[in-house]
């Protein structure tokens, strides 16, 4: 019996160690959850919360519980670090975020400190959703992993549509004044340049973050450039707003987003951005996929009636967490770290690979449609997402190469 009880013993403390005991293995979810980005923050929340909910009904994390647990950063880098260092503090080694790349740029130096200084006490960063280039290029790291497509790979597949259409000859590129709105800006002209030579950039627009309440300005500079098509990536309020003003002032122009289907944008954009907007995503509700997928998608929108299933790549977080800790027979950060590197995953949208060079994500991406003809609409308007085998581009052809020159650490 005493020997029992001091295997037991040790297996505790070996759980503990990783920042978790036997029964739990929280992961902090550091994004904005107040304020104009909220509903965003909220709703990626609830994604992940639903799915550490599969990983526990399936036995756990190596047997542990998972558990989300959320603290608002108001999409303030310098907040995201007070919340980090909450969250540290409470012992938590796995951190989730993904709204807004200047707070994952923060948080990504703050952790590799952390590290450095406390070995044995490792944090590992899941970035579902920040996807500026620098942080798997030149700024990469060994504790950061993104499950998120970064901008030069949807900018591949916007700009593919673009160049098939020999009508577009004018393009308006509006976004964000901060890194990833430039990012995208940077991406669209080097791209466009590469592809289509004779296409115009008529405009090169950045607005301040969540502070415009009316884009209509914007829109109508738009309007006068004439611009054949427009290229944007804002994300949240600065989305749903964005293509409100769009269609209350009769912009005809299609509109390439990264995030048409933020939460609200569907009821602003209404019946006359249908066939006008389109997004690239790893994700289309309206797609073809496994049973077990629409299960899912349906259990999670019984579950949070006011939110449609939108954040995919969440559930890949996770998956890849799950499996990686069980290659490694661990819960510990580091383990899962080194295990994660290269692994693939058959996903209900693809196959999907967390690239071990720079710990980027490598995914099938759709250019889908804003519709009419859906079977699963967005916000109860009757109105989805569509997308076909035409509109898939696959994980190879929007790879891009890296410069990154990865330290690890000794095992």
């Amino acid at each position: 019996m005493k020997l029992v009880k001091s295997a037991a013993l040790a297996a505790a403390m070996a759980f503990a160690a990783g920042g978790a005991s036997a029964e739990t293995v929280k992961i902090a979810f550091i994004d904005p959850l107040s304020g104009p980005f909220g509903p965003s923050g909220t709703a990626g929340l609830h994604q992940w919360e639903h799915a550490v909910s599969e990983v526990n009904a399936d036995g756990g994390m190596n047997g542990a519980t998972l558990e989300m647990v959320p603290f608002d950063n108001k999409v303030s880098p310098k907040e995201s670090l007070v919340q980090l260092q909450k969250a540290i503090d409470r012992g938590i080694r796995f951190i989730a975020q993904g709204n807004g790349s200047s707070v994952a740029s923060a948080i990504i130096g703050a952790v590799n400190k952390h590290n450095k200084r406390n070995p044995g006490d490792e944090v590992l960063f899941m970035n579902y959703a920040a996807v500026d280039p620098a942080f798997t290029n030149d700024r990469c790291s060994f504790w950061h992993f993104r499950f998120d497509s970064h901008v030069d790979m949807k900018m591949a597949a916007a700009t593919d549509w673009i160049s098939e259409r020999e009508d577009i000859k004018n393009v308006y590129v509006i976004g964000q004044d901060y890194s990833f709105g430039k990012a995208v800006a940077k991406a669209a002209v080097t791209q466009l340049a590469e592809k289509r030579p004779d296409i115009e950039i008529v405009g090169n627009e950045l607005h301040p973050l969540g502070r415009v309440k009316d884009f209509t300005p914007y829109i109508q500079k738009i309007i006068s450039s004439d611009a054949d098509a427009v290229i944007t990536g804002n994300w949240g309020a600065d989305m749903v707003l964005l293509v409100k003003a769009a269609m209350d002032s009769g912009l005809e122009a299609p509109i390439l987003t990264y995030y048409g289907g933020s939460l609200g944008a569907a009821t602003a954009m209404g019946k006359a951005a249908v066939g006008q907007v389109l997004q690239v995503s790893e994700f289309v509700e309206n797609y073809p996929t496994t049973d077990a997928q629409i299960a899912r998608i349906e259990d999670y929108e019984k579950t949070y009636p006011e939110y449609d299933y939108y954040y995919h790549r969440a559930y890949n977080a996770v998956n890849f967490l799950d499996m990686a800790a069980e290659k490694a027979g661990s819960n510990d950060p580091v383990d899962i770290a080194f295990a994660m590197e290269g692994m693939t995953y058959d996903g209900p949208y693809g196959k999907v690979t967390m690239r071990a060079k720079d710990h980027q994500v490598l995914q099938d991406l759709f250019v889908s449609t804003f519709s009419a003809d859906v079977e699963r609409d967005v916000e109860d308007t009757g109105l989805g997402w569509t997308a076909s085998d035409a509109d898939r581009i696959a994980a190879g052809a929007t790879a891009q190469p890296t410069t990154c020159q990865m330290d690890r650490p000794e095992r």
